[in-house]
């Protein structure tokens, strides 16, 4: 009984065996697609720049004097230290908004923990500007919120994954050019220039479907208009009547471009939540 059972039990077990299909290469290790391919040049053409252009001297950057260097109860330049305060109040109405979504793209987290370290960093650097060994921890928090928004822009115009590397490797690019910045600003000037280059194609190239919308363009407006408030320092403090300086609105104007990242993190209906799905 058991002589013949055996065999037979054998092939029945084989027959009911179901056919073994191998699952197919998981998405994370598939050949890169156009865009990926494109956004691979763009960054290699950024790390050459950054390794093989002049050598900037830390001085090439540095303001050691701002305008307005009032003191208000007992803070010294008032003005540039406390309007930090913008972006820790950005960095946590945003790392609010994303406990209650679960769709956030790539990057956001650390933009927003970015912002609140630029509150610390740049409030640390303006109570004595005259030391440019401060400028490491003004630029530290701004490396990390600017590689968070890079991902953003990443994740939603190219790929998750490409969001995921371009997270990484702009935190790691940006915190060494911050560091490296003491001694050469090529770097820096590379990382923070030519990354908002990089957003800029992204800002043009249309979004994947499915993805949350971040305004992109948003953004960018409010971070060059930042830069003209901070390359008109005086002559707004001038035009203002010496109410406001040009520096302390580029605080304010940096701290609202994360406005549209927080716009688009607006809490919403789970039937439509689940329908964007």
């Amino acid at each position: 009984m058991f002589k013949y059972g055996a065999p037979m039990l054998c092939a029945h077990d084989h027959a009911q065996k179901p056919n073994v299909t191998f699952p197919s290469t998981p998405r994370r290790f598939a050949a890169p697609t156009v865009r990926e391919k494109y956004l691979i040049g763009a960054l290699f053409v950024l790390a050459l720049a950054a390794l093989l252009a002049p050598t900037l001297p830390p001085g090439a950057w540095h303001i050691p004097h701002f305008v307005d260097a009032r003191s208000w109860l007992g803070v010294p330049n008032a003005g540039d230290v406390l309007s930090n305060l913008a972006f820790l109040a950005m960095g946590v109405w945003g790392s609010e908004r994303l406990r209650a979504r679960h769709d956030a793209p790539v990057g956001a987290s650390w933009f927003f923990v970015g912002l609140i370290l630029t509150c610390l960093g740049s409030g640390f650097y303006h109570l004595d500007p005259d030391m440019p060994q401060r400028l490491v921890a003004d630029r530290l928090g701004m490396a990390v919120a600017f590689a968070g928004f890079l991902g953003i822009a990443a994740s939603e115009r190219i790929s998750v994954r490409a969001g995921e590397a371009v997270l990484v490797l702009m935190m790691v690019a940006g915190l060494l050019a911050a560091w490296v910045a003491r001694e050469n600003l090529t770097p820096w000037v590379v990382v923070q220039f030519g990354g908002m280059a990089l957003a800029v194609g992204l800002a043009l190239t249309r979004p994947l479907p499915g993805a949350l919308g971040v305004p992109l363009g948003g953004v960018i407006f409010f971070y060059v208009l930042a830069k003209l408030f901070e390359l008109g320092d005086e002559a707004v403090f001038e035009a203002t009547g010496h109410i406001v300086s040009g520096h302390t609105l580029k605080h304010l104007a940096a701290a609202l471009a994360a406005w549209p990242v927080i716009r688009a993190l607006a809490p919403v209906a789970i039937g439509s939540a689940q329908s964007r799905h």
